[in-house]
């Protein structure tokens, strides 16, 4: 009985260049959408100005964190087109997969998980090069999110800290009495 010898998968000049120019809009979109992150906290809290607060500033790293997550979500539509476009996943019954299917499957590439669904051969890379863009984003996001949250926490502890200084003030230590000049008798 002969066994069926699978299709080799060669690494074609095609495939490498559109998974390094989706990499590049992936990351293109990345930093208009932290830009646009970090412009709307700074916003909001110059609104808060005088008075931050506890509430404010946690309402101002949840809406960040929930543009963050829009933004990887957007960014995963610009996978989600091509694999539509070239019908690049592969379906267990051979049909074209639909844009819910290439958004679920490139979601799930880009956030590391995997799936059970494939790209055919021809656009294997591309299943790493996802994974590599959904790391570099996330890797960013990160910081971003830790700037914020930093800044957060300066701003909480400097309040309990004007807030202690309030409830125990320092008293001043007396002045030092100096000592008269050499020569003269006090």
């Amino acid at each position: 009985m002969n066994t069926p010898v699978p299709d080799p998968y060669v690494t074609s000049f095609e495939e490498m260049f559109w998974g390094g120019s989706l990499v590049a809009i992936t990351m293109a979109m990345h930093g208009f959408g932290m830009l646009l992150v970090l412009g709307t906290s700074g916003g909001l809290k110059a609104r808060l100005g005088k008075s931050p607060s506890f509430i404010g500033g946690i309402l101002i790293l949840i809406l960040a964190s929930w543009m963050i997550m829009l933004v990887h979500l957007i960014e995963v539509s610009a996978w989600t087109a091509f694999f539509r476009w070239t019908d690049a996943v592969k379906t267990t019954t051979g049909a074209p997969a639909n844009v819910s299917l290439c958004y679920y499957f490139a979601l799930m590439d880009y956030t590391t998980l995997g799936s059970s669904y494939n790209l055919h051969l021809r656009w294997r890379l591309l299943e790493g090069m996802i994974a590599m863009a959904g790391l570099l984003t996330f890797a960013w996001s990160t910081g971003v999110l830790l700037t914020l949250a930093q800044e957060f926490q300066d701003q909480q502890m400097q309040l309990i800290k004007l807030r202690r200084e309030k409830q125990h003030p320092r008293h001043p230590a007396p002045p030092a009495t100096l000592a008269p000049p050499p020569g003269k008798k006090p």
